[in-house]
């Protein structure tokens, strides 16, 4: 077997194996989102997005980015067993400390998130409350963390999977019988349960654990430290941009516009990301072994993206095809306005899948003051322009300026990594990329035909070919009959 048929096996058995738990965690979503539509609707889906925000924005900043940093480490470090233990030691610690940081933070704030959130401080009592979901959320990731960097993928997503299946079922009743007044209790919990469920699965890894004094936290901790503020700075800016945004859009409009912002957000990052986030549990890890050699990193970002696009394509036409239908399902019909939102974004998903590939790489390096420069830059440009598309255009406008974004945030990344870490992809990738670009793109134009009967039969094609090309494609690169007879 050649060394990139291989490659492309692991990034597949990866992805199958976190992505088909990540489509039980779909259907998770899936019904807690329809019956907290139907109970509390657009507005009670508001103010959990404004919740949520709020305390995500000082967790971006409180949890130092830890969560991130530490894979890169013990990755790093998992071929030494007291590199390992110490690395995990220190971690540990950092969690602690940083969930602490973050509870207090909340507390303190939290009469000013109420004023900003809401324009009085009628709902400070509420911010008090989740104030310890960043406490229970930085214990969960510390869990994760060290799940992910030994790549034990199956540990990983039975966690998951357990915990949202839990938290949903803690959940519904609260939603049921309190309606609005069930959302605090329910975030608290949910969280909650998630960090028990990930304790668990931790626990299965047996690691020797060794004593350090907080000054040797710092001092061996150091590099993990650096880098982790910087992602963190990062965090903190895009969750600011994100909140700013639905401020503006609450206060423009009304909280209910947020929750429609809030529902076609969930969409394109939840649903149709499921493949971002089960490539990323494997791909970062195997990136930041390899960073120190251009040349592995080039190879298995270019396989990285072809995967992505061919995987995404499929997903891109149905979603664009069905948009109207899968937002009725997964919310109500009041939902609807948000279907040109969705379909914009939708479609610059395929660009993103590329963009979402390179922009690893920066992490993977550790390269902390081009990470934070460009993300400045990004989520700057980012909030400016949402901002004017919402401001002249609506929900639509919004979705128009996502899909511009993900083409600035792939140039940008693309003249980045070339300069930097001579990285380019190859003629292959760029004529593979173009045809499923093409295939998406006509998707998108044919949503505008009046002739139902030719539209539904272009439909009918178009996923056809999308199907046919990813497969015959991916078959290239892994041979599914070899592979699944390997997998028995």
């Amino acid at each position: 077997m050649t060394d990139s048929k291989s490659s492309y096996r692991q990034i597949i058995k990866s992805t199958s194996i976190f992505g088909s738990v990540q489509v039980f965690n779909i259907i998770i979503s899936l019904i807690r989102s329809k019956i907290i539509a139907l109970l509390i609707g657009p507005a009670g889906i508001g103010l959990i997005g404004l919740f949520n925000s709020a305390v995500s924005l000082v967790g971006s900043f409180t949890n130092a980015g830890i969560e991130t940093s530490g894979v890169k480490a013990i990755s790093s470090a998992e071929n030494n067993s007291l590199s390992l233990s110490k690395e995990v030691s220190i971690l540990n610690r950092l969690i602690w400390i940083t969930g602490i940081l973050g509870t207090i933070a909340v507390v303190t704030l939290s009469p000013l998130l109420s004023m900003i959130s809401f324009g009085n401080e009628k709902y400070t009592l509420a911010f008090v409350l989740i104030s310890f979901t960043l406490l229970f959320k930085q214990l969960t990731n510390g869990s994760l963390v060290v799940l992910q960097g030994l790549s034990k993928i199956q540990y990983l997503a039975k966690s998951n999977l357990y915990g949202n299946l839990i938290g949903l079922l803690i959940s519904l009743p609260l939603y049921y019988f309190y309606k609005i007044d069930g959302i605090v209790p329910s975030i608290v919990l949910s969280s909650f349960i998630a960090m028990l469920v990930a304790f668990y699965f931790r626990s299965k890894i047996k690691i020797d654990h060794v004593r350090l004094t907080n000054k040797e936290v710092f001092a061996e901790g150091k590099q993990l430290i650096i880098l982790g503020f910087s992602l963190s700075l990062i965090g903190l800016l895009t969750t600011l941009s994100s909140y700013l945004l639905q401020v503006f859009i609450s206060n423009y409009k009304s909280v209910t516009e947020v929750g429609l912002y809030s529902a076609g957000f969930t969409i394109l990052n939840t649903y149709v990301g499921v493949i971002f986030t089960a490539m990323a549990t494997d791909y970062y890890p195997r990136l930041a072994k390899v960073c120190h050699d251009n040349g592995l990193v080039k190879k298995l970002v270019i396989e990285q993206s072809i995967t992505a696009v061919l995987l995404l394509t499929p997903i891109i036409v149905l979603f664009l095809i069905f948009a109207p239908s899968v937002i009725r399902l997964l919310y109500s019909k009041e939902f609807l306005p948000i279907v040109p939102l969705v379909c914009w974004g939708i479609l610059g998903m395929i660009i993103k899948a590329v963009s979402w590939s390179m922009g690893y790489i920066l992490i993977a390096k550790g390269d902390s003051k081009t990470f934070i420069k460009t993300s400045i830059g990004f989520n700057s440009l980012f909030l400016i322009i949402n901002v004017i598309g919402y401001y002249f255009y609506g929900l639509e406008g919004l979705g128009i300026t996502f899909f511009i974004n993900y083409i600035i945030h792939f140039l940008g990344l693309k003249i980045i990594t070339a300069k930097k870490y001579d990285f380019n992809f190859d003629s292959e990738f760029y004529k593979l990329f173009l045809y499923c670009v093409v295939i998406c793109v006509i998707t998108f134009l044919c949503l505008n035909i009046e002739t139902v009967l030719l539209k539904y039969i272009l439909f009918s094609i178009l996923i056809l070919i999308s199907i046919w090309f990813s497969f015959v494609q991916l078959n290239e690169k892994l041979n599914f009959k070899d592979y699944f007879s390997k997998n028995k």
